[in-house]
């Protein structure tokens, strides 16, 4: 990317974060409403599920190969693909007159993420070279995703009260226009690297994660085949990646422990945080009868913090390396996810709150922390790829979260059986996270001690 000045590379940041601002919308603006286009359209807790996860998989699947087609045809320009698709998508998901065509609709806007979203993590980086001031971009990065987690279900839960459902798509269209002007306008067409596109390892790779997601929320014969698929199709993505010309992970990622240490802890944290939310969102409304826009209201202890502490962790790990936020995220987010062993059919929201607000700044101290350890190692050339591998994970992880946690919990309208369901999460989310704790420590080293003043920086 050529030489710019500080206000360039900060309308650079600007026009990227607006872009992965409605790529993160779109993951929870649809929870709130979930209960509405159920009864709309007549749709189970299984089709509900696929409306959120239609569009995480295929996003999740897709995001390697996004990424990759970032560093080779160059980023603006993938950038701007993504955002076509994703506009075009979103008008389809407006005028969809069943389950089924909303379903397809979603796929399509995941395709177009796909191709946004490791674009904007990649010009960013490439844009702050410098170790300090990309952590504090990625802190910047964080709070503004964090801010779409967190607007997701108000802003969702308001346009349904107000003038229904399928306006949560329609919105998408004019935004859309925009960012591809700005885009067009501001973003350089940067590098573009001559390396061929890992194909085997992109379907291969995405045959795994839906299948897989499948089994999850299926749970019956077909689930048994599905998981059976998603083995196969990992084995395979695994030969793919060892004897390939051009793998998708390439083999200068996959040697970092540190890169394969945050990713892991970035995928934690995504499924108990995206699984939690469609189970809390479930239960506000279904079983404490709260409607669309007061339990968004009622969720944002958990988005609050989230988007608050997301920018000050980006300058704590500028300082002081990603380590220490990420230790302290999930030890308050377990602490948090074991207070739903409270929650039962008789008790109301205040027994809830505890686990929102403490997986809420969870989540602000962890995700600017893993995102700068992941992406800050990438050799040169490698942005997309790596972005793309961490997106990836986060997202995957997150998809296969919303399906292991509904199914957990069950149907709603049975309160005994899904209180006791909330328990088996907070279970499995405090263990889970425990065990991201023992990966941080393992993989993750500390950050040198910050300089004293006066003293001189190492050239």
């Amino acid at each position: 990317m050529r030489t710019m000045t500080r206000t360039g590379r900060g309308a650079v940041l600007l026009t990227m974060c607006a872009g992965m601002f409605l790529v993160q919308l779109d993951v929870t603006v649809v929870n709130v409403a979930l209960p509405t286009i159920g009864a709309r359209l007549g749709a189970g807790v299984a089709q509900l599920q696929w409306i959120v996860d239609a569009y995480a998989v295929v996003l999740a699947a897709l995001l390697l190969t996004g990424g990759a087609l970032g560093d080779s045809l160059g980023h603006r320009r993938v950038v701007i693909a993504g955002f076509a698709v994703f506009g075009a998508a979103s008008a389809g998901c407006a005028l969809a007159a069943g389950t089924g065509q909303l379903i397809g609709f979603r796929v399509l806007q995941g395709i177009g993420a796909a191709l946004l979203l490791p674009g904007t993590l990649a010009v960013i980086t490439d844009a702050y070279p410098e170790r300090r001031e990309q952590a504090r971009a990625l802190g910047i990065w964080a709070g503004v995703s964090a801010l779409a987690l967190a607007g997701g279900p108000l802003f969702g839960g308001a346009v349904v009260a107000a003038v229904g459902w399928r306006w949560l798509f329609w919105l998408n269209v004019p935004l859309v226009a925009a960012a591809i002007a700005l885009s067009l306008r501001l973003v350089p067409a940067g590098a573009r690297e001559d390396r061929p596109v890992d194909w085997a390892g992109a379907a291969t790779g995405a045959v795994c994660l839906a299948s897989l997601v499948y089994a999850v929320i299926d749970g019956g014969t077909n689930g048994i085949g599905a998981g059976a698929l998603a083995v196969v199709a990992g084995i395979a993505f695994a030969f793919s990646q060892r004897r390939g010309a051009h793998p998708m992970v390439p083999v200068e990622l996959r040697g970092s422990a540190s890169f394969l240490g945050a990713n892991l802890v970035a995928g934690a944290m995504n499924l108990v945080g995206l699984g939690t939310i469609l189970v809390a969102t479930l239960y506000l409304q279904d079983v404490l009868g709260a409607g669309p826009l007061g339990s968004a209201v009622r969720m944002l202890p958990l988005f609050a913090p989230l988007a608050l502490l997301a920018p000050v962790t980006g300058r704590l790990t500028a300082r002081y390396g990603p380590r220490t936020p990420i230790v302290a995220g999930l030890a308050l987010g377990a602490l948090g996810m074991l207070n739903l062993l409270r929650v039962g059919p008789g008790s109301g929201y205040l027994t809830l709150l505890p686990t929102l607000a403490a997986l809420g700044a969870g989540m602000g101290l962890l995700t600017a922390a893993v995102v700068s350890a992941a992406v800050s190692g990438a050799p040169a050339g490698y942005g997309g790829v790596a972005s793309g591998v961490n997106n990836t994970a986060r997202q995957a992880a997150g998809a296969i979260g919303v399906a292991l946690f509904g199914a957990l919990a069950g149907e709603p309208r049975d309160a005994a059986e899904f209180t006791g369901g909330l328990h088996a999460i907070g279970v499995t989310a405090a263990a889970l996270w425990l065990a991201a704790i023992a990966v941080t420590v393992a993989t993750i080293r500390p950050a040198p001690r910050p300089l004293r003043a006066g003293a001189a920086r190492p050239r």
